[in-house]
């Protein structure tokens, strides 16, 4: 028998929480997991608790929520021997949806029920470490004003891009490192563990989190008639070809910006210096994936 402990968010997202116990209780293959499950109370609580839980010896922590979920259980889980499941109820579940896990919560137990454990990289960003992606640019300010709204889902989100779009000024960025040296003016610059933001809008679609590296995917301003084909880019995996992306890999990098501001972490806003460090720690974290026959 193999512990796992169930870390729900009961604010991620739009999906009701209140039922989920009796569901994971119900569905969970109880002839191989004995569950734990636990609410968190505030920001920063999944850490703690997916760390308690691997010092007990936990065989796997699961985050039920959102990227931000996902990555609080996964700070507490990294360069540990305890792997991180996911059932995702978020809004964009972008690091689920990079695993192959299904939307359906049903399926998703059900993976848990017949999964392996497979060591992925992730990235930090300075001393925070980031697991699906992190950015700054026009993202970095959607995400600020998302999380700032009081309202979730795909539907929001879209409302603040083509609020903002018609007014966001690009900056000049520097980036080095690992056969890297780039000088431009962007958009928005992406470094990518996983392939996409979240809601298979695929920023870097070869990204991968095993490969040791990040893909960074930088978009120059471009003319307002060209909208449509980025969004179509992003959503068909086709946007690395985009005249206007350019899209580098490194292990890592030093970035300088034209002042401190907003970033993104997984898809939470978060406020960073002008110069920052990104890196990849390979084979860092463990993740209950799909058993491959």
């Amino acid at each position: 028998m193999k512990n796992i402990a169930f870390i729900i968010n009961p604010i991620s997202g739009t999906v009701n929480k209140r039922k989920l116990p009796k569901q994971i209780e119900k569905e969970l293959d109880h002839s191989q997991w004995l569950e734990n499950i636990v609410f968190t109370e505030y920001a920063g609580h999944a850490t703690e608790l997916a760390h308690q839980f691997a010092v007990m010896g936990f065989e796997a922590v699961v985050a039920v929520g959102g990227d931000g979920t996902v990555n609080e259980v996964a700070n507490g889980l990294r360069n540990t021997n305890t792997a991180l499941g996911i059932i995702p109820v978020g809004s964009g579940n972008g690091f689920a949806r990079h695993l192959g896990i299904s939307m359906r919560i049903s399926r998703a137990i059900d993976l848990i029920n017949h999964s392996e454990a497979i060591s992925v990289d992730y990235g930090m960003l300075n001393d925070k470490p980031f697991f699906c992606t992190c950015g700054m640019g026009f993202d970095a300010l959607i995400a600020d004003h998302f999380a700032a709204s009081g309202s979730r889902g795909l539907k929001t989100y879209l409302q603040h891009i083509f609020k903002d779009l018609f007014s966001y000024r690009p900056e000049t960025y520097l980036i080095q490192g690992d056969g890297v040296d780039i000088s431009m003016q962007a958009f928005l610059v992406t470094f990518a563990n996983a392939n996409q933001w979240g809601n298979d809008a695929f920023i870097a679609p070869k990204a991968s989190i095993q490969d040791g590296k990040m893909d960074i995917a930088l978009l120059s301003k471009f003319p307002l008639l060209a909208a449509p084909g980025l969004a179509f880019g992003l959503f068909s995996k086709l946007i690395d070809h985009d005249l206007f992306m350019h899209t580098v890999t490194a292990k890592e990098v030093t970035v300088i910006r034209e002042s401190e501001g907003p970033m993104h972490i997984d898809g939470d806003p978060v406020q960073m210096p002008r110069e920052l460090h990104i890196r990849i720690v390979e084979d860092g974290l463990k993740v209950l994936a799909e058993k491959r026959f």
